[in-house]
């Protein structure tokens, strides 16, 4: 009973700080409802503006996840402490540990200072992004390897370079392909708004759209992405399920 007095108090304190109330929670969804009637029906007639901006979005967020991840690896690599020496893993968590602290957002506007508009800041955000992410779950994936193994394969003469390819790369390839499937689900996602930012796809249309009140146009773009997400979740759901009952993709 006490847990729940407390989890009642912060939750009423947390509300009073923010500013939140039922009564402007009430006003909000009100508001929304009406606004929604702006955006009906659909312009479909910018349809077909929208598929080259949501294939745009859909590349940078493949790109971003397969240079993520091949990254990630090799970061997994080196902050696994049955890999790499104290020095190199205390370094590698702290560059993963420090990338996780930085949203892709501010990575972002970072990267737009250095390279200007475009895709290629965006490929570049997902792809740190991954690292933070894929590369502190590798690593720990690797910790718990059974050491036997290793050692197994130190005494037969094999190098370092040999026991990661041969001896730790099999065992992490199943987790490796589920976990890069779910994070190009996320940066399917983060795709469209880091194109509202600046990074360009479906989300510049999308805030464009909304930014010169053409809502029936913006209603267009939000079914695209709409439409982006589900279909980047089922077709991850099922690989992944193939790839748990099979064992490997085929």
């Amino acid at each position: 009973m006490l847990p729940l007095i407390l989890l009642i108090a912060v939750t009423e304190g947390a509300a009073i700080v923010c500013g939140a109330t039922f009564d402007k929670l009430e006003t909000g969804i009100v508001k929304g409802l009406s606004f929604l009637q702006f955006m009906f029906p659909p312009d479909w007639a910018a349809f077909k503006d929208m598929l080259e901006p949501a294939f745009q979005s859909i590349t940078i967020a493949a790109l971003g996840t397969i240079f993520g991840t091949i990254l990630s690896v090799v970061f997994a690599v080196l902050a696994a402490s049955n890999i790499s020496h104290s020095w190199v893993r205390n370094t590698a968590r702290f560059l993963i540990g420090l990338e996780r602290s930085v949203p892709e957002i501010v990575i972002l506007l970072l990267l737009i200072a250095a390279f200007g508009l475009g895709s290629m800041p965006g490929i570049v955000s997902l792809t740190l992004g991954c690292i933070g992410m894929l590369g502190k779950l590798l690593a720990d994936i690797i910790e718990e390897i059974d050491p036997v193994m290793i050692e197994s394969m130190e005494s037969l003469g094999a190098n370092k370079l040999q026991i990661i390819w041969f001896g730790v790369m099999p065992q992490i390839i199943p987790n490796l392909v589920s976990y890069a499937l779910f994070r190009f689900e996320i940066n399917i996602r983060l795709s469209v708004i880091l194109g509202a930012i600046g990074a360009g796809g479906i989300g510049y249309e999308l805030d464009y759209s909304f930014s010169m009140l053409q809502y029936h146009r913006a209603f267009t773009a939000m079914i695209v992405v709409m439409v982006m997400i589900f279909g980047t979740e089922r077709l991850s759901y099922m690989l992944r399920k193939k790839f748990k009952v099979e064992g490997a993709l085929q």
